[in-house]
């Protein structure tokens, strides 16, 4: 094997149809992929461009090169002949996600395009394939959408404009209500948004759309909010990323499909059980980019059960197969169940001293896989915090907590303004909207952080809960005044600076400071040591990047 061949690796194109590869090369989402492939989990076939191609590429002079459009277009026709589709058919038309993945886990770090190959002349063929026109209206939007803000850099509040006008020229509260003709205008309305902005009309080319989004993923590796977290998490710079070309699964389909992201294990506090996010109807970016309101397990396993009692399957083979609690990304169309993704699951750290130990009680792990799994963290270091009591006081309203502890500051709702105040000094609480990752500096300098949006597993909310930081979600009571210097609480009026305490144990939320009680996890600790050598325990550990 050249070593061209070994840069690009193959998942689920038939039964000769797969390659394996190092971590390096493929990157952990990739290698993952591929592991949950060969134990015959439904995962969409794919193609990897392996990291190569991205250091190539950023090195050299930022575009794609001779021998790797070769490989491209073999790996197309590969992917058309296993799904039995081509990329810019006019009747069976092949759509494709391009996603980054680097060799260390980074979530939301990098760039990812949906949708890939719709265009005017394919839009009728997905249409014939699926039945289904507000499926093919939405997902041309939205790669109108995302192509124009991840390729071409244009600001997403130009295309957001357009939507809120015609979400209340239609009457509807909501995107997720459009019907295929109001997306139908709202699709010709970002047309010409993107080519009035960009300068050229949006590509009807499906292979130009392709190369554009893998050379955008290859460019995201340094992205500022990329850079900012390789820093934090000690991640060099020289690595770069993988990128995978996968078919599209359609989470947007109807109501029997949706998009979700699961932890085997609850990522906050540790306990063995399955903790949720959906939204129904929808792709996977609407779940992690932390804007859209969504639904816990129960809301799935009373409209799906089968897929939710499938998932359940799964958390127990994907825990032995990786020997750690894992976070899962997955896609429902029209009622079967897909994983996109599998990682090792981003926790606080006494999720994981919990984790450790019920694994090494259940025998799952031995004793030298809990000591990597708890590589991260210095367990002597760990606390629990709870609020010592209100005083009678009443929270000002709740939200849905998406971490632990407790956390009191000076509230920002600028993250600039946040970072600000944490450099000199001062206990900050970041207030806003939602939360992206490109907010990254402001998430690691704060205490806390609340949101009126999202849920508990977009990926702002996994960086923060991963960092320590006390996270409430989903705040419907919290509403931001424009400017960013005033918000309110359920009616009750707060301002840039305003004291105000956030109890992510619980979801409260309090006007002021309030007393907490700390106490070590005595109980963990010792059943812990019943398996690991006191010394492992009490020392801390140089935290080191993993999947």
């Amino acid at each position: 094997m050249n070593g061209a061949a070994q840069q690009v690796f193959k998942i689920g194109c038939g039964p000769d149809g797969s390659t394996a590869g190092t971590v390096e090369a493929m990157g952990f989402k990739a290698f993952n992929l591929a592991r949950m492939a060969r134990l015959g989990i439904a995962v969409p076939a794919a193609f990897v461009l392996g990291t190569r191609y991205c250091r190539d590429f950023l090195t050299g002079s930022g575009a794609l090169g001779e021998e790797l459009h070769g490989q491209v277009r073999a790996c197309v026709r590969k992917l058309e002949d296993t799904c039995r589709l081509g990329l810019g058919s006019s009747r069976r038309p092949l759509l494709l996600s391009v996603r980054s993945g680097a060799p260390v886990s980074m979530p939301g770090m990098m760039d990812t395009v949906l949708n890939v190959g719709l265009c005017d002349s394919t839009l009728p063929g997905l249409m014939r394939l699926t039945g289904n026109p507000r499926l093919a209206w939405d997902s041309y939007r939205r790669l109108v959408q995302g192509f124009a803000e991840v390729v071409q850099g244009v600001a997403p509040g130009m295309l957001e404009a357009a939507a809120r006008e015609e979400i209340e020229r239609s009457g509807a509260e909501r995107l997720d209500q459009l019907d295929f003709r109001s997306l139908r205008s709202l699709t010709a309305r970002f047309l010409d948004v993107y080519a009035e902005v960009v300068g050229t009309p949006f590509p009807q080319s499906p292979a130009e759309q392709l190369d554009a989004a893998i050379a955008a993923v290859f460019r995201s590796w340094n992205s500022d909010r990329a850079v900012a977290y390789r820093r934090t998490h000690r991640i060099s710079d020289d690595v770069g990323t993988a990128v995978t070309v996968q078919r599209m699964v359609f989470g947007n389909s109807g109501g029997s499909s949706g998009a979700g992201v699961a932890f085997t294990r609850d990522p906050a506090t540790g306990e063995n059980s399955l903790y949720l996010d959906f939204a129904f109807n929808a792709q996977g970016e609407d779940v992690v980019s932390g804007r859209t309101a969504l639904e816990h397990g129960t809301d799935l396993a009373r409209r799906m059960p089968h897929v939710y009692e499938e998932l359940l399957g799964l958390k127990e083979q994907v825990e032995r197969e990786f020997r750690d609690a894992q976070e899962i990304e997955f896609t429902v169309q029209d009622g079967r169940l897909f994983l996109l993704q599998a990682r090792a699951a981003k926790r606080t750290g006494l999720a994981a001293l919990r984790i450790a130990v019920e694994q090494l009680e259940e025998g799952l792990l031995c004793p030298e896989e809990a000591q990597r799994n708890l590589a991260e963290i210095d367990p002597a270091s760990l606390e629990i915090v709870h609020v010592a009591g209100t005083g009678g006081m009443t929270p000002l309203a709740r939200g849905t907590a998406a971490s632990i502890g407790v956390a009191s500051g000076r509230i920002a709702m600028n993250p600039a303004r946040a970072v600000e105040l944490a450099r000199e000094g001062r206990r900050v609480l970041l207030v806003r909207e939602d939360i992206a990752t490109s907010d990254i500096v402001a998430i690691e300098a704060v205490e806390g952080i609340l949101t009126a949006r999202g849920g508990r597993t977009s990926h702002a909310a996994v960086v923060a809960r991963q960092l320590g930081k006390a996270c409430i979600v989903g705040c419907t009571e919290l509403s931001i005044a424009p400017g960013e210097r005033d918000c309110s609480i359920a009616g009750h009026a707060l301002h840039d600076g305003d004291l105000l305490c956030l109890d992510a144990n619980t979801g409260a939320i309090f006007a002021g400071e309030q007393r907490v009680t700390r106490l070590r996890p005595t109980q963990l600790l010792e059943r812990l040591g019943r398996y690991l050598p006191r010394a492992t325990i009490d020392r801390a550990v140089t935290p080191r990047g993993r999947s």
